[in-house]
């Protein structure tokens, strides 16, 4: 376990809070430490009311903060006293807790605090670090991991047995007090759950908490060595994905994507003589139930799978103390021995966070068998932790999901101009986005978010466009939306001096390259939970050609075309095709401020006149068209094929 500590980087920070934000973000780095938002640290110091007096005060991180990018604004100030006074009363219960805690911040539009602010008040220490490294909790969750615990420490730390976050956490470990002030109690271990560490100064907790793991590891490098997996090659067929992709999402009630991670290390696990009970057994912590579920779907029998899920709920509900409505069924986690992990989720983040999880879960689950059998929690414990009263209570606060949310969304030609911000118009209505252009740009075009791939590939390559269809298989299980963009409009030149060359070029760009994405696409289409939705990207050349651009105005008219059949040959299979015609958009590469000045002048008119050459005299943008493009996979147009629309402020030859 590696110490992040710098001395001078220290001693830069201006206050404890600074501090605190700088050893917070040392733990965040670690993903052996804590993951995607886990863990939980803080410091006690002094805040002055509006009376102007000193008031002792918990600096505790807020929830939904991660600690590998928190900032002072993300920990939440609250009254000391009133914590200590709250761990005296016989019982809180979480909603009732959860409104006190609120009531305890001294900024009232602060996020909650941590659901630990009670425990962080009472350790009797400033500076309080909590994190749920794999180390601890491969220990702990095996039979005996209370006794190994018990073996590596000594009396440095208080162990403790699991009790759900929250008043009983922090009322339990109100009777340990004594015990953590001990000369030798440097930490306290929660089982099947992580560590805490505690000290005067941020680097005294936080130095701590890594000799304590690294402990830990030392003790598994030892007693439970991982050897990592031999080279495995898969010959999954990525093509099967999308119809796993529609079944989960039956199950769960709306669109899902899957992402599929299929290294040696998933592969191997997948694999494992045992599999089929060592991944039954629970998740690593109680926390991971949230984003994972109980348990990963091993195979690909979602309706067995779901069934199950609703069982196990019936059974548990009766013993709420209130009426729970039941979660999703849908799986969050699969383990195939030819896909390796796949993750499930709404969101492309998600799919994220649930695979970072289960790569870690995975390593814990190995080494708990090598000490002897890994053992997660009980079911009741973890039906506790995955309906929990404020978990319940955040789902009904949360907003409507976005519109694309759970679906897919490949742009080509999305480097520049209708293509990029058709990309963003995708993005911003929740789809994952794959954009696609032979730009090399496309990749990095929209920073690293999880909800945008980009790739580089030359489309009037078949090979090219089969495998950007797998890349987008993998990453996101399958595909909903396809927009039909890139193309290429050459200079001005009479069918006189048209070359062989040159008409063949344009054909392969605009016409044929479009024929094998829409031809290799279909069957992912046809898999999408919402059924699939085709836009493609005309030009008003279509109803209305100009003189000199042949080659282009004829690969749109055929592109058309093949649309429309597309159109009638694909309404049996519910996926629908429509058709945009641009005119004069004028923020893409072809027109210069140069060529804009030159045509304006041609027609004696300004440059702002020229733009708005058009019945309605509106200047239409890339953005107009995106958005137009995007409105036509939505609802609105639910019950529309085959339409061609004009965005163009109105063309008389048009018209």
């Amino acid at each position: 376990m590696e110490n992040l500590w710098n001395d001078t980087e220290a001693g830069k920070q201006q206050d404890i809070l600074a501090e605190r934000v700088y050893s917070s973000r040392l733990l965040g780095a670690n993903p052996n430490l804590v993951l995607h938002g886990g863990g939980n640290t803080s410091v006690k110091g002094v805040s002055k009311n509006i009376f102007g007096e000193n008031e002792g005060t918990l600096f505790v991180k807020g929830s939904g903060s991660d600690l590998a990018t928190i900032e002072a604004k993300d920990f939440v100030a609250v009254r000391l006293e009133t914590m200590q006074k709250l761990s005296r009363l016989e019982s809180l219960s979480d909603i009732d807790m959860a409104r006190e805690l609120k009531l305890a911040s001294l900024d009232p539009n602060a996020p909650a605090p941590s659901v630990e602010a009670i425990l962080h008040a009472l350790i009797p220490y400033r500076f309080v670090d909590h994190t749920h490294a794999d180390a601890i909790v491969a220990i702990t969750n095996t039979a005996d991991g209370g006794a190994r615990i018990r073996e590596i420490y000594g009396d440095e730390v208080v162990v403790l047995p699991y009790v759900m976050p929250g008043f009983d956490l922090a009322k339990l470990c109100a009777e340990v007090i004594p015990d953590l002030v001990k000369p030798r109690t440097i930490g306290m271990v929660l089982m099947n759950h992580g560590i805490f560490s505690f000290g005067a100064t941020a680097k005294e907790s936080y130095e701590r908490m890594i000799a304590l793991v690294g402990r830990a590891e030392d003790y598994l490098n030892k007693n439970a060595p991982l050897v990592p997996a031999a080279a495995i090659e898969h010959a999954a067929n990525w093509f099967e994905l999308p119809e796993l992709r529609k079944k989960v999402s039956a199950a769960a009630g709306f669109p899902m994507l899957l992402r599929s991670n299929a290294g040696s290390a998933t592969l191997a696990f997948a694999r494992q003589p045992n599999i089929a009970d060592i991944s039954q057994r629970g998740p690593a912590t109680p926390d991971h139930v949230i984003r994972t579920k109980r348990l990963p779907m091993f195979g690909r029998d979602v309706d067995a799978y779901a069934q199950a899920y609703k069982d196990y709920f019936e059974k548990n509900s009766k013993q709420a103390k209130q009426p729970l409505t039941m979660l999703d069924p849908a799986p969050r986690v699969i383990i195939d021995a030819e896909f390796g992990l796949i993750s499930a989720g709404r969101t492309a983040r998600d799919t994220q966070i649930v695979e970072d999880i289960y790569l870690h879960t995975q390593d814990i689950i190995l080494r708990g068998e090598m000490l002897g059998g890994y053992r997660a929690l009980g079911e009741a414990e973890l039906f506790s932790m995955e309906y929990w009263d404020l978990e319940q209570a955040k789902l009904k606060k949360a907003g409507a999901p976005k519109a694309f949310a759970g679906e897919v969304a490949l742009v080509t030609g999305a480097a520049s101009g209708i293509g990029r911000a058709c990309v963003q118009s995708f993005l911003n209505r929740g789809a994952a986005v794959v954009g696609v252009d032979v730009n090399p740009a496309v990749v990095s075009l929209h920073g690293t978010r999880a909800d945008y791939l980009g790739i580089a590939a030359n489309l009037t390559s078949l090979e090219a466009v089969k495998g950007l269809l797998e890349q987008t298989i993998r990453h996101y299980g399958g595909l909903d939306m396809l927009v039909l963009n890139a193309g290429i409009f050459p200079g001005g030149k009479k069918i006189s001096a048209l070359a062989d060359d040159e008409w063949r070029k344009v054909m392969a760009i605009n016409l044929d390259s479009n024929l094998a994405m829409m031809r290799e696409a279909h069957p992912l289409l046809k898999a999408a939970p919402r059924y699939g939705r085709v836009v493609v990207i005309g030009s008003k050349n279509v109803p209305a050609p100009g003189p000199g651009a042949a080659a282009y105005s004829a690969s749109k008219a055929a592109l058309t075309q093949l649309a429309r059949v597309a159109a009638l040959e694909w309404g049996a299979d519910a996926i629908r095709i429509n058709l945009v015609h641009p005119n004069a958009v004028f923020d893409t590469g072809i027109w210069t401020e140069e060529v804009l000045a030159q045509r304006a002048a041609h027609y004696g008119m300004t440059i702002g006149e020229y733009k708005r050459n058009n019945v309605l005299h509106e200047e239409v943008s890339s953005k107009d068209v995106a958005e137009l493009t995007a409105e036509m996979c939505g609802v609105l147009f639910s019950k529309i094929t085959g339409a061609q629309i004009p965005i163009d402020g109105g063309n008389d030859r048009v018209i």
